[in-house]
């Protein structure tokens, strides 16, 4: 029998050479991403809460003998998400909404074992499945709490939710926090406001001005809370483009600075927590009457993806 060659036992190490990466859509994006909260000057305390991370997966190669350069030595995939809540309560109840939402959110998000990191149409409409069934999932959680603590019951909140992978940017809205795109140096409001005032100017009996002074334009018809039963979300899946910024805030930024305003902050250049401590103080200095939360994300794509 001829010789075999021990090729096959032999040992591999990976050679100490350079990585080289495979470029994805979303490894190529850089996201400027920034958030400020403040009590403000009425409120005994801060019910708002914010979140934002980054999300990665990656792959790196450790040992193979499979030809160089045949494979990459690092693989990754970026992603990246942020959420406002705005709760409302007595006591310290939305406070304790608020943050339960986020937890939930966050706890929920991370006992996924089967994180989505590229989109296709089917993709956006699974991820938008996901998160509306987390979003019960956390308005079952408040009810917990509050069947555990009457003191919490009827304590609710907002949430608005961005996330974006690649050019892709999937929005979960429920209550009147915002979500805004600025695009070519434009404001564009994302999400609708779910009270009564929004309703009563999307069935013709207001106009849009009179709703911002109506005395039911923070009553809400959308909300997470303990009264059970299930939680419209409302959805919108965007295509990004170089230089697009998201915001997300709670009414206390909106009740206090004009959209004018709002979008003449957003056109100047600089760090996005430049802008965020910006849109914050105009807000203290219009009156502060509510907790103000601002979270701001630049995208940058430097190449085509």
């Amino acid at each position: 029998m001829p010789n075999q060659s021990s090729m096959d036992t032999d040992e591999f190490p990976l050679p100490a050479l350079r990585e080289t990466g495979a470029q994805t859509n979303s490894s190529l994006v850089t996201v400027d991403l920034a958030g400020v909260s403040d009590q403000g000057k009425v409120r005994d305390n801060n019910e708002d809460t914010f979140f934002i991370a980054r999300f990665d997966r990656t792959m790196r190669t450790l040992q193979s003998n499979l030809p160089l350069g045949e494979y990459p030595t690092l693989c990754a995939e970026t992603s990246y998400g942020m959420l406002v809540a705005d709760g409302m309560g007595g006591h310290a109840a939305g406070e304790v909404a608020s943050r339960t939402a986020a937890l939930v959110m966050l706890d929920l998000v991370l006992k996924t074992p089967d994180w989505i990191m590229r989109l296709d149409d089917q993709l956006v409409g699974e991820v938008m499945r996901r998160t509306e069934r987390r979003l019960q999932e956390i308005q079952a959680s408040l009810a917990e709490q509050a069947r555990v603590d009457a003191e919490l019951s009827g304590m609710g909140t907002t949430l608005t939710i961005a996330w974006s992978v690649g050019n892709d940017l999937i929005v979960a809205h429920v209550g009147d926090s915002r979500a805004y795109l600025m695009r070519d140096g434009q404001l564009q409001q994302l999400t609708h406001d779910q009270t009564v005032a929004q309703a009563m100017v999307e069935a013709g009996k207001m106009t849009a001005e009179e709703a911002t002074r109506h005395r039911l334009r923070h009553v809400l018809v959308g909300v997470l809370s303990t009264v059970g039963g299930k939680t419209p979300v409302e959805f919108h899946h965007i295509r990004l483009f170089d230089g697009d910024q998201v915001l997300l805030c709670s009414d206390g930024l909106t009740e206090m600075v004009p959209y004018a305003v709002l979008a003449e902050v957003l056109r100047r250049p600089g760090p996005a927590m430049d802008a965020c401590c910006a849109l914050r103080d105009l807000a203290l200095e219009g009156g502060g009457k509510d907790n103000v939360t601002v979270v701001l994300a630049r995208y940058c794509f430097p190449e085509p993806c």
